[in-house]
């Protein structure tokens, strides 16, 4: 549960008027408890939609205050700043819920279901397609955000389309052509706009078990090679071709490097961690760091895959 720094909280109905009865704003929330990094400050204003309605009437009371919004998903692969972030945040993991249609094959899934349950999900009801996300810990809207992928799959590959809403509420249905899709990336990253929910395309009628077996298998590959016991963003820098980015951080002797309380993973060299009590700004000064020593001996600029939110010391 996260804390609030005020006890002052009011409620909006969907015409964006203050009163009391429908779900609450909250002021000053640390934003910490909110990414898997465990780590930044304090959104000015914080709301955790439930419904499509509640993100409306979320958007039009941030649009007629004149404040800034930002998007959040299970942040994973976000690095927010210790100074927190100015206006709105909108979180959309409470944004749940799943629909197959055995007669199609087709996935229907609102934003903020967490990917490794859906995978657990597909494979119980012997559906192929979504095995690679079993250890990713984000949610649909963020997977489709980040074009998120693992063991050579990826979003891209089976997301039929994308309902949504703009900043200014307008109601939208993105194809995967509108998305843009390339590695780790959308349109979305340039052009924001809210996903609420999305349509997969996968495949039934499989061995349940067999489904499962390979869903388990990948996430054990995943457990042994990564850092799941500490806090992290996942991968920090995008691979560049012919490299992979853990190859040429380890190769530059940095396996075990550490600032602050920000340590490049001794398991694996693409993942940053958290070792207790690290800040913001320990991460992005190891990020940097990595950068620069890569870059001094090999020549590559690793292109970092985390985001960054918030303002921080340069």
């Amino acid at each position: 549960m996260t804390q609030s720094r005020s006890n002052s909280a009011f409620s909006l109905k969907a015409d964006g008027d203050a009163e009391a009865g429908a779900f609450p704003l909250q002021q000053q929330v640390s934003l910490s408890a909110f990414t898997s990094y465990r780590v930044g400050g304090v959104a000015d204003w914080f709301s955790l939609p439930k419904t499509p309605i509640d993100i409306l009437a979320s958007l039009q009371w941030a649009q007629q205050k004149g404040l800034p919004i930002t998007l959040l998903g299970a942040g994973s692969n976000l690095l927010i700043s210790d100074r927190g972030v100015r206006g709105l945040v909108i979180c959309t993991r409470h944004l749940r819920g799943a629909h197959f249609d055995d007669a199609t094959g087709r996935l229907t899934v609102a934003a903020g279901e967490p990917l490794p349950n859906l995978a657990s999900k597909a494979a119980r009801r012997g559906w192929r397609g979504m095995e690679w996300a079993i250890g990713i810990p984000g949610t649909v809207g963020g997977a489709i955000f980040m074009n998120a992928g693992a063991h050579g799959s990826c979003t891209a590959e089976t997301l039929l389309e994308a309902q949504g809403v703009t900043l200014s509420g307008e109601h939208i249905t993105l194809s995967p052509e509108a998305l843009q899709f390339a590695y780790r990336t959308s349109s979305l990253q340039s052009d924001l706009r809210l996903i609420t929910e999305a349509t997969f395309q996968l495949e039934p009628d499989h061995d349940p078990k067999q489904v499962t077996t390979d869903t388990q298998n990948a996430l054990e590959k995943r457990r042994s090679t990564q850092p799941y016991h500490l806090p992290s963003c996942g991968s920090v820098f995008r691979n560049p071709p012919p490299y992979t980015a853990g190859w040429l951080i380890e190769q530059t002797g940095l396996k075990a490097y550490k600032i602050g309380q920000a340590q490049v993973s001794p398991m694996h060299a693409n993942f940053i961690v958290n070792v207790g009590g690290a800040t913001a700004q320990d991460v992005l000064r190891l990020i940097r760091s990595v950068q620069d020593q890569v870059h001094e001996q090999w020549d590559v600029h690793l292109h970092p895959e985390v985001r960054l939110l918030g303002t921080f010391n340069p």
